[in-house]
């Protein structure tokens, strides 16, 4: 079979589009840019074409054309797979169907996705259980890739909340991490995002698993429910109290499939982090050696549980962060949360930077463009603002020798 991607940059589709390839079909996919995603999959012997039309979909005569919700009906590669009758499924329609295939064990919740599956995927692998792994991040430990090939029953997958995604998908064993308001673009507020939850946690089996944050005040009507916190604390290389309840989500899960304990507290202690989630590095720069952490936080609580995990880990170290809100929709709703949060932040370290809002193509609203910016909300809690252009320059001139540099962005400022 041809499986054509489009938008297979994508950090989650890429994994589904690695997944057909190592089963050994045909693999194409398309994005606007290259990317460190692209490239990895053009390593994996998968077709990429930079740019999008409808000439590409005519050139691979693709059977199956899969694409990301954020993909919209105008796109002339979907245009043309419909006009051609090829089937389009979208890529949780595709995972959903892999999902049937096995034993399924789905992250899901506003934070903490990533990290926890990353937690089991390494924690199962370390215990021989062999589970094939799609992930929305990129782990050394699979040679810097988000997929990994099992050739056991068990399949870790992170189950994606945006436009109900994970209604899609057949899980044995949902591990849920928290919810909170997010995708303003779809949801109409936190009850109807709240629904998804419970729809989607009703698809578990009569002898199902849930395991469940203790902050959450929820009733979801399964009986194997299993309650987790941070009861136990566990000697992390990743910081934060948040990484502590996820450590504890992978314990529980460990009892369930019987892992023996040592083995997974291990694992858990070994675990180094992933990519783009307080991933950490030694930089130089102009001959001043910086520590330098990178992390996917766009949620004003990711923002300031991330930085207070980071000030934990280095009390006395100098803290430059430099956070690049994401979408100016969501900046808007989380207005009054950002101040407080970002005031906080503040606190914290002793030089927050604000920089420009990430512009989601596709996806933002005129008006909130004109209510909001980075320079205002600078200005409403007396941090810096500095242009993106400039803030290369700005580190430069001002980063100090052995400190640490925090960059938070869910948007392409990381690659700074």
């Amino acid at each position: 079979m041809k499986y054509y991607f489009i938008g297979i940059g994508g950090i989650g589709i890429s994994a589904v589009a690695q997944y057909f390839k190592s089963q050994g079909h045909d693999v194409y996919g398309s994005d606007l840019v290259e990317s460190e995603i692209t490239k990895l999959l053009r390593q994996k012997g998968i077709t990429i074409f930079i740019g999008q039309s409808k000439e590409n979909i005519d050139q691979v005569k693709p059977d199956i054309v899969a694409f990301t919700p954020a993909v919209n009906d105008d796109n002339p590669e979907y245009v043309r797979a419909k006009e051609l009758g090829v089937i389009c499924k979208t890529s949780p329609e595709l995972l959903g169907e892999i999902t049937k295939e096995y034993y399924t064990i789905a992250v899901c919740g506003s934070h903490g996705k990533s990290t926890t599956a990353s937690m089991i995927a390494l924690t199962l692998t370390q215990a021989g259980l062999d589970p094939t792994v799609i992930i929305g991040t990129k782990l050394k430990e699979f040679d810097d890739s988000n997929f990994r090939a099992g050739n056991s029953k068990y399949l870790i997958i992170e189950a994606d909340e945006y436009k109900r995604s994970f209604l899609n998908h057949w899980p044995k064993i949902v591990i849920l991490t928290n919810i909170e308001i997010d995708h303003l673009d779809y949801f109409k507020d936190l009850n109807d995002l709240e629904s998804a939850y419970h729809d989607f946690i009703a698809k578990l089996p009569e002898d199902g698993y849930l395991i469940l944050n203790q902050g959450i005040k929820q009733e979801f009507g399964i009986e194997n429910t299993i309650v987790y916190g941070n009861e136990i604390k566990l000697d992390l290389q990743v910081p934060g109290e948040y990484n502590q309840e996820n450590a504890n989500a992978v314990l529980k899960l460990a009892q369930i499939l019987q892992i023996p304990m040592e083995t997974a507290i291990k694992s858990l202690q070994n675990y180094q982090g992933a990519w783009r989630r307080l991933e950490e590095s030694q930089i130089e720069i102009n001959g001043k050696k910086i520590i330098h952490i990178s992390d996917y936080g766009h949620h004003p609580t990711q923002l300031i549980e991330t930085v207070k995990g980071i000030r934990q880990k280095y009390p006395d170290k100098f803290l430059t962060c430099v956070f690049q809100p994401h979408q100016y929709k969501r900046t808007l709703f989380f207005h009054d949360l950002f101040k407080k949060n970002i005031v906080l932040c503040k606190e914290l370290s002793n030089d927050f930077i604000l920089t420009d809002i990430y512009d989601v193509a596709g996806r933002e609203d005129q008006q909130a463009k004109s209510q909001i910016n980075s320079e205002i909300l600078a200005g409403e809690t007396g941090v810096k603002y500095v242009p993106q252009l400039e803030i290369k320059n700005y580190l430069t001139q001002n980063l100090k020798d052995g400190q640490v540099l925090l960059i938070m962005s869910a948007g392409d400022f990381y690659k700074l």
